[in-house]
């Protein structure tokens, strides 16, 4: 008799929630990961899987064959990619596994995601009963260092050839037990931008004798929403935030600075809108500037390119995911997020799709989101997030898992 997957996944839970606490406490940034990488490819050499390491670095790739041979379906090799890079966050929750690194943590569940492969990869080689190949990425500096984009550029699917690739993230404010993930666009790109506006500064008492640069910095801080508001299609979701303002100095309230700063993230799904909100945030800035005798200096820099999953990657994504949680559990319409990821070039490269799962709620029905000092990973999904591996490993290179 079949055994279900999460309950089968469940005999290593306790095994994936030390690898879990042991890389909590101990977070690696972004390229520096040698620790982890290291564990990782330990516990794969262990099962018996093949394993390359130093792609982008840190990187790394485990390799499995199925026992039934060559696949003749559309896909014939799968790429599954889990990330291990923590955040330069200070911790603060107080747990037993927190970090033992002062001002890093894992803020976003990488541990958790490193965990829930491995613990896919250990059952896939006990139960290798797939066609084809099977590809485990141990992907570091996802956190705004795009690893992922360097892992390709050192050749990764040229080495390790897939016909579709997939990616798995807890979601926090999801409910356990939950998955979400649409077609097309589900992430967004990821902008930088900053504007410098000079003037010749002055006493604060005679501002006539002066150009004074805060006020198209604060003409260019009123109006910035127009872009948005003026510039975009109302359907179509695009975001321009403030993050940081400077200028002068608090010990001198009576100087007119001679410059300022701003600047902020822009967030878009389409390419059009992504370039309207550039030219257009340039072409405020300057107006801004002219208008009041300053001149200007603007960067806008493009980050990750928006996360587009392909149709029928998603469905089959959707269908594994329901096999292990159920269908009603599984929301194949999920509302795209205005976050970023860098798994985003590798879907550029292969078809694929990204799920997200459910980290859940604290008993009283609160969470705390990701990128804060009070994050943890829920280990109730490790074994539901393995599973969830597994299942996708079977519907796309063979029959359903069984126990053997």
């Amino acid at each position: 008799m079949d055994t279900p997957l999460p309950a089968l996944l469940a005999r290593h839970e306790a095994e994936l929630t030390e690898i879990r606490h042991d890389l909590h406490r101990h977070p690696e940034l972004g390229f520096q990961e040698s620790r982890t990488a290291a564990l990782v490819a330990a516990k794969l050499r262990g099962w018996g899987i093949a394993v390359t390491e130093g792609i982008a670095r840190t990187g790394v790739v485990g390799t499995l064959h199925g026992r039934r041979g060559p696949g003749g379906g559309r896909i014939g090799a799968i790429a599954l990619r889990a990330d291990m890079d923590a955040l330069p966050i200070q911790e603060a929750t107080g747990a037993a596994h927190a970090s033992a690194t002062p001002g890093v943590m894992h803020a976003c569940g990488h541990d958790g995601h490193t965990a829930m492969l491995l613990g896919a990869a250990r059952h896939l080689a006990e139960h290798p009963d797939f066609h084809g190949t099977v590809h485990f990425i141990f992907q570091p500096a996802e956190e705004g260092l795009a690893g992922g984009r360097l892992m390709i550029e050192e050749g990764l699917f040229d080495r390790f050839p897939a016909d579709a690739v997939f990616g798995l993230h807890n979601e926090p404010g999801l409910a356990l037990g939950r998955f979400g993930l649409r077609a097309g666009p589900m992430l967004a790109n990821v902008d930088g931008w900053s504007v410098r506006f000079r003037g010749t500064g002055g006493h604060g008492a005679v501002p006539h004798r002066a150009t004074d640069p805060t006020q198209p910095m604060a003409q260019f801080i009123g109006t910035l929403q127009s872009v948005i508001g003026r510039n975009i299609p109302a359907g179509q979701t695009a975001v321009l935030s403030i993050g940081h303002v400077a200028g002068g100095d608090a010990r001198a309230p009576n100087v007119i600075p001679a410059e300022v700063f701003v600047s902020g993230t822009g967030r878009s799904f389409l390419p059009a809108a992504r370039e309207v909100m550039e030219r257009r945030l340039r072409e405020l800035a300057a107006g801004c500037a002219m208008a009041h005798g300053c001149t200007v200096e603007v960067d806008y820099q493009h980050g990750y390119p928006a996360l587009v999953n392909t149709p029928a990657e998603v469905r089959l994504a959707a269908r594994a995911a329901a096999a292990v949680a159920g269908r009603d559990a599984v929301d194949d319409n999920y509302p795209p997020i205005t976050a970023g990821e860098d798994f985003a070039y590798m879907l550029q490269q292969r078809p694929g799709a990204f799920m997200l799962a459910g980290n859940g709620f604290a008993p009283d029905g609160s969470y705390h989101h990701v990128h804060t000092p009070h994050f943890d990973f829920n280990d109730r999904l490790l074994p539901l997030g393995a599973a969830y591996w597994v299942s996708l490993v079977a519907h796309a290179l063979g029959d359903a898992m069984r126990e053997g």
